[in-house]
């Protein structure tokens, strides 16, 4: 096992990624332990690929490109404007609204960030705001995405959990809303501070006009969460509806989808598809061989043989979460240490369902912190400065996310309120 460990530390130092990382790991430590045929590596990553739920993965990347690519981010952005930029510093405000509004369609961080990014980054940067502010609130917002359903991550937990990919859903709404309130209170703060002023006067007309242009839009979250709590649809079947709603709403009714543009749209969404299953397989090995090693096991024995104090536990497991987020990606995080991690949330009275919650939430706040934090890199080539810069200006945002997860981590009735009403 030290073997196993040493060699993944190896691999990410000289820079190889992390899917080549992990499972060549797992390879030195298959090869060395003389125990498992080597094509055992092959056949683990297949298994942990093979998986129903998992084709939502794809659908759902899909459905978020083509929403970013038919003008469905810019009519959400104005009805978000109207909505609540009214309020003292008002584009602030819109930039968090439009990510709740965004996040019932992509499910992923990452698409919110390079989608209404880039939007609201410039419309910001055109009222006077300052870059730093611009840029944190725009990475803050960008991780509700992954909370508020659909959601990939939410989807990757369940399959390795056993867990209601439907229940995670609905657990995930709430302490997505508080996310957003509370980098809302955060945004007044700056306000007040640095005499940001609103957006503009409080329309109702503007409002219909923006909620009449939006609304088409607007239903895809209608499609997928509706379609999934009312049990019509698994979350594979809401996904592949999503997919078909945004190519009606970009090749039928808006009349913005070219073939050139779905081409590219295609490609760009098998890419990250393709990526994000390597890092699942790849992850699947290396999880398999902790597991047989009985390493979970061992390191709840270790904790719990070091204190059996809830309040300690649950806290040390929230730091390994957040150390890990900073340096592997979120669904390599999520592969590795489900296994090792759940039972001993388990063993102190976490529902699997609330653990899935926290174990998103505090690896988002990986997105927005070097060294690997994509948000950060994509913010930073979408405003044209250095990631330095983007990291600096990002990391006060982080406080309002960090007392959220504390509240979901410590208050099970936030995450497990909804899933006990809808599924119990």
């Amino acid at each position: 096992m030290l073997l196993l460990f040493a060699a993944l530390a190896v691999f990410i130092v000289i820079g190889l990624p992390i899917a080549l990382a992990l499972a060549g790991a797992s390879l030195v430590y298959v090869l060395a332990s003389g125990t498992v045929p080597p094509l055992v590596v092959v056949h683990r990553m297949v298994a942990g690929v093979d998986s129903f739920p998992l084709l939502a993965i794809p659908f759902f990347i899909f459905a978020g490109n083509l929403m970013n690519s038919t003008g469905i981010t810019a009519r959400i952005f104005a009805f978000a404007q109207a909505l609540v930029g009214w309020m003292r510093g008002g584009l602030g405000h819109v930039n968090v609204g439009a990510s709740v509004l965004f996040a019932g369609m992509s499910g992923a961080a990452v698409a919110d960030a390079g989608g209404l990014g880039a939007i609201e980054i410039k419309a910001m940067r055109d009222a006077g705001y300052d870059p730093d502010f611009s840029i944190g609130i725009t990475a803050a917002s960008s991780t509700i995405g992954p909370l508020i359903p659909p959601s990939l991550p939410m989807v990757i937990y369940g399959v390795l959990a056993s867990a209601s990919i439907g229940q995670l859903f609905a657990a995930g709404v709430i302490p997505g809303l508080l996310m957003a309130v509370a980098l809302m209170i955060l945004v007044h703060f700056y306000a007040r501070r640095r005499g940001y002023r609103r957006a503009a006067a409080f329309s109702m007309r503007v409002l219909w006009i923006t909620f009449r242009r939006a609304f088409l839009s607007l239903i895809t979250p209608a499609i997928i969460i509706g379609g999934i709590l009312l049990g019509i649809m698994t979350p594979t079947e809401a996904a592949i509806g999503a997919v078909a709603w945004a190519l009606i709403l970009g090749a039928v009714i808006y009349r913005n989808l070219t073939l050139k543009s779905f081409l590219r749209i295609s490609l760009e969404s098998l890419e990250t598809t393709v990526v994000i299953m390597f890092v699942v397989a790849s992850a699947s090995i290396f999880s398999w061989i902790l597991t047989q090693n009985r390493v979970p096991e061992m390191f709840a024995a270790l904790v719990s043989g070091s204190t059996d104090n809830t309040f300690v536990i649950l806290v040390v497991i929230n730091l390994i979460l957040f150390v890990v987020g900073c340096f592997m990606e979120t669904v390599a995080a999520i592969t590795i240490l489900v296994p090792v991690l759940l039972p001993l949330a388990i063993s102190v009275g976490v529902d699997p369902v609330q653990f899935g919650v926290i174990m998103v939430l505090n690896l988002m706040l990986g997105l927005l912190t070097p060294p690997v934090g994509m948000v950060l890199y994509i913010l930073a080539k979408v405003s044209n400065v250095s990631f330095e810069y983007t990291a600096r200006a990002t990391m006060p945002f982080i406080v309002p996310l960090l007392v959220v997860l504390m509240m979901v981590t410590f208050i099970p009735a936030l995450s497990m309120w909804l899933p006990t009403l809808i599924y119990r």
